[in-house]
């Protein structure tokens, strides 16, 4: 595991003193990390069985790394001790030249903090924080930054900010992003809103710092790249991981024809699995690809018949079938 970093100098905001880590570190984010799903049994137990099979299977695709405990997780579905639990199993089982970010993300500030220090303790390299979002109408400007620089200032590694409007129902703006980026231990923006704008907006104004964007959709992974983020953290890559991968390194060669060729044939199906049906996609999408998907822990619901359908035609039609 790396260094957990130091404790620096007490610093003082609005007359409250506080201390923080610097963990004098940051992060190569580049290229491409699948965001795994939590495989459950019938009963909803964890199948660690079923998640050490598909880690030997990712392990023959050229991924920078994982993340634990994203959207695709179900993480506000499992307890402390799941979560945590997940990001050790997954730790001993991949190779130590994987980076390893685990969600930590908690209602909150204590909270998140306490968690996001248990996934360094369990092996995590980095953590993706959401924002907090029960409390919607209370989450204004000053409550996120101090949120976000509170959590950084207690974190033993390095923090990415998660941009994920669709499910908290709050957008992180640029200028609240940007601000934020100048915290030594903020490292990066996984955004999943899909304004390239706003993106390359961050891009250009923290260019001066040690901060990476990443791409939260496969479906926009190319136009992001275009505009200089860094990579991706995809939830196709579960399904598809060769073809994401190859997006990215048809960029990196310049190779814009066929990167862009390759980018539409991707379009449904992620499309299926991420916004508009979501992680029981995901899911099924995995056990047709001969990977294991199984069912989500309620009150996810499992597919209709027609949904089912829906999804393995679209990946039919784009040339993609079982490879058990």
């Amino acid at each position: 595991m790396m260094s957990a970093g130091r404790l620096c100098a007490a610093d003082v905001t609005s007359g409250i003193k506080r201390l923080s880590y610097s963990t004098g570190r940051t992060l190569d984010l580049s290229g491409i990390f699948p965001p795994i799903a939590t495989p459950f049994l019938e009963d909803e137990s964890i199948a660690y069985d079923k998640l050490e099979e598909n880690l030997k299977k990712w392990s023959k695709i050229p991924f920078k790394g994982y993340v634990v405990q994203g959207s695709n997780g179900e993480y506000p579905f499992l307890t402390p001790a799941e979560r945590v639990d997940m990001v050790k199993r997954v730790k001993a089982l991949i190779p130590k030249d994987k980076l390893l970010i685990s969600g930590s993300a908690c209602e909150s500030t204590r909270q998140t903090i306490e968690m996001t220090n248990a996934m360094e303790e369990a092996g995590a390299d980095a953590v993706l924080v959401l924002c907090p979002s029960y409390f919607k109408a209370s989450m204004t400007l000053s409550a996120l930054t101090e949120y976000f620089n509170s959590v950084a200032d207690g974190s033993k590694v390095p923090v990415i900010l998660y941009n994920m409007p669709a499910n908290t129902g709050i957008d992180m703006t640029a200028p609240l992003i940007t601000s934020l980026a100048s915290h030594p231990n903020i490292i990066g923006l996984k955004d999943s809103g899909g304004d390239i704008t706003k993106m390359a907006t961050v891009v250009k104004n923290t260019k001066h710092l040690s901060f990476q964007v990443v791409a939260g959709s496969t479906g926009f992974l190319l136009p992001a790249l275009l505009v200089g983020c860094t990579g991706g953290i995809n939830g196709l890559a579960n399904i598809l991981g060769e073809e994401v991968c190859q997006v990215y390194q048809l960029f990196q060669e310049s190779r814009l024809k066929e990167a862009v060729q390759l980018h539409h044939n991707l379009v449904t199906p992620n499309s299926l699995v991420t916004r508009e049906l979501g992680v029981p996609a995901m899911k099924a999408a995995l056990d047709y690809m001969g990977l294991y998907g199984g069912p989500c822990r309620r009150p996810l619901q499992p597919l209709t018949s027609e949904e089912m359908r829906r999804v393995r035609d679209a990946f039919k039609a784009a040339g993609y079938g079982p490879n058990k």
